[in-house]
């Protein structure tokens, strides 16, 4: 159900249509055109009704085309089957009204003509019940339309294609020239429907998927409503010649709309070398009827019209029976008669399709018409007619065309399944390509101004008004940007890093870029904030990307990475030099080194045991004292024990050779510890400077104050610094415990300052250093795209190192490693001295036991008798107390008495 508001929205623009009905009726009634052919057959009488505006020249092509449809379709039936045709004129005003009058008073069964689907909603609603359901075949373009608007019409048939594959044309050829922004023109064509409006929105969501968009549209009202049709267009002209898009798109106009359109803009000086210009197939398709002298006001406009097999026999005989019909109709025409457009076509398939249609009937049902209507599949002169939902099943081709003198070139060939493409082919019903697709070249285009060169699609300033490009005057580091002026020329010079890459990225334009370069005075936020309120039409230097700073003004490709870090002093790494040389090894390798040693002094004095060498004997605290000794003067050869056995002696080589090369590293690298001195940061990190409540330093008025208050610094304790020359005073003088840079502004520094200074902490990610352009600027996306290619090329690298060059040294790293030695370098020789070690002690160990083995076996015999003898009294023990009685208890104490006593005796006989 209908809300409120809509019924009554409707129920308005009923009596509006109504009142309309009434005055066409009477206006019009009289211009009807009657062709109906009546006989006397007892068959039905079929009549057409058709809208058409006689003023155009598509009504009056369409007029043909019909009446020729109708002719031929008589000529091919008997004479109890003709149809009868009726026309109804108009010049503007709601098609609705008109299609009303042709159904109540002309008694027609089918109706074609421009209503759009809101007409034909209304026609529908408010239309007596008997014709509700005549079927309307509309020639107006196809879109998605607003639902606000009453019921689905149910006898609607649209015989045009969709005008999205319109806007999907201008959107290829946008995207394929890489306009980045255009402004959009159409001309009202009809007030009473949404169809002008979805244009804009149609293009708007095409032209996202090329990554363009619609900078400003414009809507002129149909020609016939205004007074001075040339002074309105130019005022409305007049503020789209001051936009900085030159891309103008004519998404909807009539043939004579264009014309005029055109006439002015060239007297404007719209149609120079910087200025583009594309028109649908509503100009394109009728250009041939033109006089050649108009279109020397079209010179470099391209465009698009649909594609008609002109090779086939049918089009060649309807050719030539329309270009005479035409010229009999309307002789004043004659000159030049041309052939057919697209339009013609259409209106003579549509007729075609609906007499067909008719002729499968016995009787007069407006539903069963429709359906027989929908049921259409042959193909005719503008291409292949069926029907899907109620639209025209068609895949439309367009030919791209471009205006050179008085005629036109086509260049190529679009398609929504192929793209472009340089020639298209059908082959067993299947269209082939014959090209190199969408990214090929569209050939040879003459552009407005005579020139060949492609148009960037906008100007921003010239030679007499070149570009203002603001550059930092106070930065802090002027190694990016460098002011200086030469009183003997009255000029002033300005260079740097930053200067440098911007006139290498220009250089990679495929145009001339006028600037000139402009000192800022401010700092860097009031020199966005300038390019934001147009006061500069760009801004080169060392500006960092910032968030705040990005929804001012449009930044390019960073041309250099960046982030903020921490610049500190640095200090020796040895605070304490009394024990040096222990630092020398580390921890592990002194422990692994001892352990060694006392193993090869054990197996070594074990193995000349073993072998009853005097040099190893004596009482046990003396074999001790002998084997740490041992051990401890094997290490300088200044043993007096004599080494009697091989097996000691491949040990003490081995062990030797790992001490040589032990003993030689040492001594280099203790050499090196107190020779090479060695620093360190003197501040590691953030943390330790918030702690202490350090001061720090940074670039004056610069972004990092804030970041700086963000990690928690006291603003008191930031010290803004105004050049690169006094940061190593401000160090000295103990004003500041560190300083922050971006990392571009901290190469620069180090470099010129290497010496007592490196980097420390971690490195907090920026966005980079980028140029400045306002907002949707164009220009933006070619200097991003010429950034790339700069430092692809690697040109980018050279000129940063030409700028680091000033200074042959470079910063020590922030952390050096543990210079001491682990015993990973030694793993080898001592994993073989420790192999070796182990298989001769396990040989002593063999031999001392095999020497003592009697001695040995004894032992464990009377150690067993000992335990043997220990289990049986503690079992007999138990057992007694167990079983006995308190009597017996005191008998069997006695008797315990004796075994204790004989227990004593035999363990003093074994020890």
């Amino acid at each position: 159900m209908r809300s409120a508001t809509t019924n009554t929205v409707f129920s308005l623009l009923v009596y509006f249509l109504l009142i309309h009905h009434v005055a066409f009726s009477l206006a019009y009634n009289k211009n009807d055109v009657n062709v109906s052919i009546y006989d006397d057959c007892n068959m039905i009488i079929w009549r057409i009704g058709a809208i058409i505006n006689p003023a155009t020249r598509v009504g009056k092509e369409q007029k043909i085309a019909m009446e020729m449809a109708v002719d031929d379709f008589n000529a091919q039936n008997s004479k109890c089957s003709q149809l009868g045709f009726n026309f109804t004129y108009y010049s503007h005003g709601p098609a609705a009204s008109l299609a009303t009058y042709l159904a109540n008073k002309k008694q027609v069964h089918a109706i074609l003509g421009p209503l759009t689907h809101q007409e034909a909603a209304v026609f529908s609603d408010f239309d007596d019940e008997a014709y509700k359901d005549i079927p309307i075949i509309s020639l107006s373009p196809a879109a998605t339309y607003s639902t606000i608007l009453l019921t689905e019409p149910p006898s609607l048939i649209q015989m045009s294609n969709d005008v999205k594959s319109q806007m999907q044309c201008f959107a290829a050829l946008i995207g394929h020239f890489k306009w980045r922004k255009v402004i959009a023109l159409y001309e009202i064509s009809n007030s009473f429907s949404n169809l002008d409006f979805g244009l804009i929105t149609h293009l708007s969501d095409s032209l996202k998927l090329v990554d363009s968009s619609i900078e400003y549209h414009l809507a002129f009202p149909p020609l016939f409503s205004v007074s001075n049709a040339k002074y309105f267009i130019q005022e409305e002209l007049e503020k789209l010649r001051i936009k900085n898009v030159k891309v103008f798109v004519v998404a909807q106009c009539s043939l004579h709309f264009g014309l005029v359109l055109f006439e002015v803009a060239t007297e404007m000086g719209m149609m120079g070398k910087d200025d583009v210009w594309i028109v649908s197939d509503n100009v394109a398709n009728l250009l041939d009827s033109v006089e050649p002298s108009v279109l020397l006001n079209m010179q470099g406009v391209i465009g698009f019209k649909a594609n008609v097999n002109e090779k086939t026999e049918s089009f060649r005989e309807f050719n030539a029976k329309f270009r005479r019909k035409y010229r009999s109709e309307y002789p004043e025409e004659e000159e030049g008669c041309p052939s057919p457009s697209a339009y013609a076509l259409k209106a003579y398939d549509a007729t075609w399709a609906t007499a067909k249609a008719m002729e499968k009937l016995s009787r007069s049902d407006s539903s069963e018409l429709v359906k027989n209507i929908l049921l259409s599949d042959f193909e005719g002169l503008s291409g292949k007619v069926s029907f899907k939902n109620g639209m025209l099943y068609q895949k439309p081709t367009f030919r791209i065309i471009n205006v050179i003198g008085k005629s036109y070139r086509e260049v190529s060939f679009w398609s929504t399944e192929f793209g472009f493409s340089e020639d298209l082919v059908e082959y067993n019903g299947m269209k082939l390509k014959n090209g190199n697709g969408l990214e090929g070249d569209l050939g040879s285009i003459l552009w407005p101004g005579g020139k060949q060169t492609v148009p960037k699609g906008w100007t921003i300033g010239g030679l007499d008004k070149p570009l203002r490009i603001g550059v930092p005057a106070r930065g802090a580091f002027n190694q990016f940007v460098k002011i200086k002026f030469n009183q003997e020329r009255n000029e002033t010079l300005i260079d740097g890093f930053s200067v440098h890459v911007f006139e290498a990225a220009v250089r990679q334009l495929p145009y001339y870029l006028p600037y000139v370069l402009v000192p800022f005075y401010g700092n860097y936020d009031e020199m966005v904030e300038g390019v934001s309120n147009k006061s500069l039409d760009a801004a080169v230097g060392d500006t960092e990307i910032l968030p705040d700073r990005y929804e001012l003004a449009e930044f390019s490709q960073p041309y250099i990475d960046s982030g903020l870090v921490m610049v500190v002093t640095e200090r020796p790494r040895l605070k304490k030099t009394h024990f040096i040389v222990i630092k020398a090894f580390k921890l592990k390798l002194w422990i692994l080194l001892a352990v060694m040693s006392m193993s090869t002094g054990v197996v070594i004095w074990l193995n000349e045991y073993v072998n009853d060498n005097p040099d190893f004997s004596g009482s046990f605290p003396q074999l001790i004292g002998s084997m740490l000794w041992f051990s401890v003067t094997v290490l300088s050869f200044s043993q007096r024990e004599v080494i009697r056995s091989n097996l000691s002696r491949l040990v003490l080589t081995t062990w030797l050779c790992v001490v040589v090369i032990v003993t030689a590293c040492f001594t280099a690298l203790l050499s090196s510890i107190m020779t090479v001195p060695r620093l360190e940061p003197s501040v590691l990190n953030v943390d330790y400077l918030l702690r202490t409540n350090a001061a720090v330093g940074c670039n004056n008025k610069s972004f990092i104050i804030k970041y700086l208050v963000n990690l928690q610094f006291k603003p008191e304790n930031i010290k803004q610094i105004s050049s690169i020359n006094d940061y190593p005073n401000a160090f000295e003088k103990g004003e500041i415990s560190a300083a922050f840079f971006v990392v571009p502004h901290a190469k620069v520094f180090l470099a010129k300052f290497c010496k007592g200074y490196t980097k420390s902490g971690p490195v907090y990610k920026l966005g980079g250093f980028g140029f400045v352009f306002p907002k949707g600027s164009p220009l933006a996306v070619d200097i991003s795209e010429a950034v790339l290619k700069v430092s692809q090329s690697g040109e980018i690298n050279q000129l940063e190192e030409q700028m680091l060059i000033s200074s042959n040294c470079s910063s020590s790293s922030a952390v050096e490693n543990d210079p001491g030695l682990g015993p990973e370098l030694f793993s080898g020789p001592l994993l073989i001295s420790g192999v070796i070690c182990g298989i001769v002690f396990l040989i002593s160990i063999t031999r001392l036991v095999r020497k003592h083995w009697l001695y040995l076996s004894s032992i464990i015999a009377n150690s067993a008798n000992v335990v043997l003898r220990w289990a049986s009294l503690v079992l007999t023990q138990c057992y007694t107390r167990i079983v006995g009685s308190r009597s017996v208890k005191d008998s069997n104490n006695v008797i315990e008495q004796r075994p204790n006593i004989q227990q004593n005796v035999e363990i003093t006989e074994v020890f």
